[in-house]
């Protein structure tokens, strides 16, 4: 695909549609009623969703987990915990494993050359401790930049990754943690020159803090209650140009998980589970408050400690409009005999902070250490979305099965 277009217009299409499709309007005003509110021009609430850089860190890669509604927080550990909880891997009673995950992106819009890959995997060298690594890998197609008279001003692929590495433990009998460390990498438009400024490469590293508790329920069957909670993508700013005063965070997330699984009898196995997420980044402020004058608004500005705290409660809004940041996940997974799995799911944001509404469908084929899961996206409502119809397939393996004592914990 030969995408021509203006160089403003790429900037704004990348960091935008990777995460977010109904961002502010900037038309915004402040409610004529002393409120302190903003809304729009025609009286309705303002729409003023979070947009971040390098969002490709929060799609999630693999097919299990988009097929329950992108709920992995506090489910059963897999090669893919990385994405979402590392402590689980802790409790894995595998040897290690492996994943591979490939994901079409952004269908929705027609286009075809844009995907995410994911490689992941993870190793158990004693009862108690597991490292782990990933690639993700997003790319964004060919591309031919134009200035704004529509001359050809070059040709590029635009592509990001990241490189992450984890340590998972148990902290307790039923309380596990882990650290990762990353290194992110992104080339939006790398050897450009617009209005004399030079265009480079973004690079910066970060980390993910989790921790995992699961402990046996009595009841007349074996089930287990599960609560996860990680921070991840904390790292330093990031600039695609030297010249500008502009440093953007990196999309900080807070999430917390909860799920409950069962065995039925000896063949079948639910799972159920819910996420919560919520970025821990700046609200946008609809007034663009710029105090030193710079250009750039004072909430772009903030320091990593200050807009994370900051972000409970910057909202223009108030405390309305932070829970309406606040995304959620619900999905279920039905197993038989450990070989054949359905999934199903919702996610849900809210129209005014990006818009992302839609069901999930999974399914899942295990035969000996080898697994194969394939998800999809359903259409939901009138709007049509640049994710719909999107589908998810992953490739596993999984080495072996590790010897642990007879815990329940580690079952």
């Amino acid at each position: 695909m030969k995408v021509f277009i203006h160089f403003s217009i790429i900037l704004l299409t990348l960091f935008v549609c990777q995460d977010s499709y109904a961002q502010s309007s900037g038309t915004c005003v402040e409610s004529p009623t002393g409120s302190g509110n903003w809304i729009e021009p025609d009286g309705s609430p303002c729409r003023n969703s979070i947009s971040t850089v390098t969002s490709f860190l929060r799609i999630v890669p693999d097919a299990r987990t988009s097929g329950m509604g992108g709920v992995g927080m506090a489910i059963s550990p897999d090669a893919n915990a990385m994405h979402f909880n590392a402590a689980k891997l802790a409790t894995s009673t595998k040897d290690g494993g492996m994943s591979l995950s490939y994901v079409p992106w952004l269908k929705g819009l027609g286009l075809n050359d844009i995907f995410l890959a994911y490689l992941s995997g993870y190793y158990k060298f004693s009862k108690k401790e597991a490292i782990s690594a990933s690639v993700r890998y997003f790319s964004l197609g060919d591309f031919t930049f134009t200035d704004t008279q529509g001359n050809i001003i070059g040709y590029g692929k635009p592509n990001e990754f990241e490189i992450a590495v984890g340590y998972s433990r148990s902290l307790g009998d039923k309380l596990f943690g882990a650290l990762t460390g990353k290194f992110i990498y992104s080339n939006l438009a790398t050897g450009q020159i617009v209005n004399g400024v030079d265009v480079q490469t973004a690079k910066t590293g970060a980390a993910d803090i989790s921790v995992f508790y699961r402990t046996p329920l009595k009841t007349n069957t074996k089930s287990n209650l599960a609560l996860g909670v990680a921070i991840t993508n904390l790292g330093g700013r990031i600039s695609y140009t030297k010249a500008s005063p502009a440093r953007d965070l990196l999309p900080a997330n807070l999430g917390i998980g909860l799920a409950w699984d069962v065995d039925m009898d000896q063949y079948n196995r639910i799972t159920l589970g819910v996420d919560f997420n919520k970025l821990l980044v700046p609200s946008p402020d609809p007034s663009l408050k710029d105090e030193n004058q710079n250009g750039v608004p004072d909430y772009r500005e903030k320091a990593l400690l200050p807009a994370i705290l900051g972000s409970f409660t910057d909202a223009a809004g108030g405390f309305k409009e932070e829970l309406r940041e606040c995304q959620f996940g619900v999905g279920a997974e039905y197993w038989y005999n450990d070989q054949f799995a359905l999934r199903a799911g919702y996610q849900y944001e809210s129209p005014l902070k990006g818009n992302q509404k839609y069901f999930t469908l999974g399914l899942g084929l295990k035969y000996t250490t080898f697994g194969l899961n394939l998800s999809y996206l359903v259409p939901t409502g009138n709007t049509r979305s640049a994710l719909d119809n999107t589908l998810r397939f992953t490739l596993m393996f999984d080495f072996g099965t590790f010897e642990v004592d007879d815990d329940p914990n580690l079952n």
